[in-house]
């Protein structure tokens, strides 16, 4: 008597929060984009360089609010043009992918960190060195270039989630585009009383290492 072996799944290949959340969607990307996009390869690190034609707050007012904001690596006060930028992306932890971003003003580096993580299928961005905002965004592959808006926020306190409402949040819309020789991303932070309070926009090279 013979025994045939039962069929063994196969499981599917690890992919990054992009590839998960934007589904068929990721293959209408630009190929550029879909290499920065997908997931690195073991034990590789991301690193982009490149220069900003704009980047900080225009705003003066708020400039004191930024400043505190600024030690928790959320945003800063400055504002600046053709300003020095550099980005290093690492998996982790867990599923998610994490970014450091430095903005090179004159005698002075800021700092904006986050994590991303999918969640119930949704793309939240946890935001700052503590990870204490937490955004949802809605993203979308727009002419083969990255779309992302956010629709939701929390701040994370001790053991308690709680909801931003959008007259004190800041809305964010975030595209990412190649443009035949670099990456060319824009960020626009707005809020529904102030208007457009934060942004940074330019071009940059990225290479896995």
């Amino acid at each position: 008597m013979t025994h045939e072996s039962a069929p063994h799944a196969v499981p599917e290949a690890p992919t990054s929060v992009y590839q998960r959340v934007l589904g068929a969607q990721f293959d209408e990307l630009a190929p550029q984009l879909r290499e920065y996009l997908a997931l690195p390869g073991d034990g590789q690190v991301g690193f982009g360089t490149g220069t900003f034609e704009v980047a900080g707050s225009r705003k003066r007012w708020l400039r004191p609010v930024f400043a505190v904001l600024a030690r928790q690596r959320l945003v800063f006060p400055e504002f600046g043009r053709n300003v020095p930028f550099t980005i290093t992306t690492v998996p982790g932890p867990g599923d998610g992918l994490s970014a450091g971003r430095e903005f090179q003003f004159p005698g002075r580096v800021r700092q904006i960190e986050d994590t991303l993580h999918v969640i119930d299928g949704q793309l939240h961005d946890f935001v700052g060195r503590g990870r204490s905002l937490e955004v949802r965004l809605r993203v979308r592959v727009v002419d083969g270039g990255l779309s992302m808006i956010s629709d939701a926020a929390w701040l994370h306190l001790g053991p308690l989630r709680v909801p931003v409402p959008a007259i004190f949040g800041a809305k964010i819309v975030l595209s990412q585009r190649w443009t035949g020789d670099a990456h060319r991303i824009e960020v626009h932070l707005s809020n529904p009383l102030l208007g457009d309070i934060f942004e940074y926009a330019g071009h940059f090279s990225h290479r896995w290492e």
